[in-house]
């Protein structure tokens, strides 16, 4: 008897009880292993002859114009988020942080004191402009997502889910000062135990769910041997693994880890001041061949010394040299000194500092001087979303090792680029600049930084969502992201780089 009722049982219900089952078992753990994943999702779609992964189905939907493009914010407590902005004076050791959480996180507006020199004083001296900070994205981020078109607060529509926390806030009032591991990954800790919590995190575990972080991705990387000294674990942490991860640095061996631009200081309200602050560009006399603005690094490799000694030993104004030094340091601050130096260079030196990449790579963009980078994981194999795979079209590139040797010379390289192709190079770093900023307000005819990394998330999760259903695990490494690693451990020579990106042009 208790044999035929089991039976019985089975043939009607077996499904259901394979996904409860399998169900029960996911959410027992923060982040299942992808056959658990893959299981479930069979389950649920053989018991109930739909697919529980694919937001939305039907004539209808196609007609809708957000039709893939739903995003579901969470409304996350405001420790995660608005505490930390409120309490500003607690977000950096004896600095005052709270000028650049003005504005939603675009800063304090400012007026650029310009000479007639450049006669660009009634664009510059406009509304577009603010003090902001290159540690600022994730409340940027978050203010422009309040006003994305696509919000839906039923989150089964949704192509993708929001998790408005603010890491590289939360982390950066403890990294430095002797602050220990326990103290430095807390607050990671507590957001991911609040999220797995939520209905919407067990729909596919975190694969459909991004964050945004404003430091780069080694302040949350901090590897076990390295101990307390610095950073939290909180991209280590096994519920961030298949979350898709927004940073201005991003690892060359995390594939959920993508790079996106710094911010500037220059976020318009509509399409004419772009369109108006690009001529301005256009019309710039350029002065100087090259400019760098920085400070030296002390430690072995860099090269950052070099290329002051070669500023300042080049012909009168062949150089425009913003030296960052401690004493100088209020030159790097202010934006009217670097914009205006970036305005009268043809090209702005960008090597590595304390991370592959640098804000000033995109001050550069937007003054139309043409970065010329020493590492390919300064740019080439960061924002791919952002900047043209021919990094040719837009930038030079100086091996770093020549530097070193004292083989090269900056000066003489630049020299030998003929005009002509000093000039379409500057005219299509000009037509980058909507791809680089972060506009207060969406523009009508042109996407900018923010759009365009929606659209990547967006595409990345729809992508990762296809192969789950078909079985495969979605963990694919970016190509660029593995030529970067052979790159870095000196696998890859110099014209084979070239090779690989002539093939992706």
């Amino acid at each position: 008897m208790v044999k035929k009722m089991v039976n019985r049982s089975c043939q009607k219900n077996f499904c259901f009880v394979i996904a409860a089952a399998l169900g029960f078992v996911l959410l027992c753990f923060s982040v299942p292993d992808f056959e658990y994943i893959t299981s479930y999702a069979n389950a649920v779609r053989q018991s109930k002859g739909s697919d529980p992964i694919t937001p939305g189905s039907g004539k209808s939907q196609q007609q809708d114009p957000c039709s893939g493009r739903y995003i579901y914010m969470h409304d996350l407590p405001p420790r995660f988020n608005q505490d930390l902005v409120t309490k500003c004076q607690t977000l950096r050791k004896r600095f005052n942080f709270c000028p650049y959480v003005e504005n939603e996180g675009f800063g304090s507006n400012i007026k650029l004191n310009n000479s007639s020199e450049d006669s660009s004083e009634s664009v510059m001296s406009g509304e577009s402009w603010y003090a902001t900070s290159q540690s600022i994205l994730e409340v940027i981020f978050h203010t422009r997502m309040k006003q994305y078109e696509c919000l839906t607060s039923n989150s089964s529509l949704a192509s993708a889910i929001y998790a408005p926390f603010y890491p590289g806030l939360e982390v950066g009032r403890y990294l430095f000062g002797g602050f220990s591991s326990s103290v430095k990954d807390a607050g990671g800790l507590d957001f991911t135990t609040w999220l797995t919590g939520r209905p919407e995190w067990a729909r596919m575990f975190g694969w459909d769910h991004f964050f945004v972080s404003g430091r780069i991705t080694w302040d949350f990387r901090r590897p076990t041997y390295i101990g307390p000294n610095w950073g939290s674990n909180f991209m280590n942490l096994p519920q961030t693994n298949n979350m898709t991860m927004l940073t201005v640095d991003s690892s060359p061996y995390a594939d959920n880890d993508f790079a996106v631009p710094y911010p500037t200081d220059f976020h318009p309200s509509n399409d004419s001041e772009v369109l108006q602050w690009q001529e301005q560009v256009r019309k710039m006399r350029r002065a100087h061949l090259f400019a760098f603005a920085g400070a030296p690094r002390y430690y072995k490799g860099s090269i950052r010394g070099e290329l002051i000694n070669q500023c300042k030993k080049a012909p009168r104004n062949h150089c425009k040299l913003v030296t960052c030094v401690p004493k100088n340091k209020a030159n790097c601050n202010n934006p009217d000194v670097i914009i205006k130096a970036f305005l009268m260079s043809n090209f702005c030196l960008q090597p590595t500092g304390d991370s592959d990449t640098r804000r000033s790579t995109f001050d550069a963009i937007l003054t139309g001087c043409i970065p010329v980078f020493f590492h390919p994981g300064s740019a080439y194999t960061q924002y791919f979303w952002h900047l043209p795979k021919n990094y040719t079209s837009y930038s030079v590139f100086i091996p770093i090792q020549g530097i070193k040797s004292g083989t090269l010379r900056v000066e003489q390289v630049l020299h030998q680029i003929p005009q002509d192709v000093v000039t379409a190079m500057r005219e299509k770093v000009i037509q980058l600049i909507p791809r680089i900023i972060y506009a207060r307000h969406k523009l009508k005819t042109t996407e900018d930084a923010f759009d365009i990394a929606i659209k990547g998330v967006l595409e990345r999760i729809e992508d990762v969502r296809r192969q789950i259903q078909q079985g495969k695990d979605p963990r694919s490494r970016f190509p660029e992201k593995s030529t970067w690693k052979y790159y870095l451990t000196g696998k890859l020579e110099k014209h084979e780089w070239d090779s690989f990106f002539r093939s992706k042009q």
